[in-house]
């Protein structure tokens, strides 16, 4: 008998959008907010303190559609069961 243990990841990707419809785009101004509020939820999400820099890659920005995305996913493993 194959003896073998199990896993369970739970992926969590949270996302500003930000409308950028032509021909004018997004303002700075709301792309400031979301960034700076995606900043803040990435900070909680690891217990960071309020002011903690964060890593230069752990916000992703795309272009989707008619909107700006900022982006960051968090994964959380549970225990497995060994059989």
């Amino acid at each position: 008998m194959a003896d073998y243990t199990t896993e369970t990841i739970t992926r969590t990707v949270r996302r500003w959008i930000v409308p950028a419809a032509e021909p004018w785009g997004a303002a700075g101004e709301e792309i400031s907010k979301a960034w700076g509020a995606a900043a803040a939820a990435y900070r909680e999400a690891h217990g960071l303190a309020e002011d903690a820099s964060i890593p230069g890659d752990a916000l992703r920005f795309h272009v989707r559609d008619e909107d700006i995305v900022i982006e960051f996913t968090t994964e959380q493993q549970q225990d497995g069961e060994a059989r």
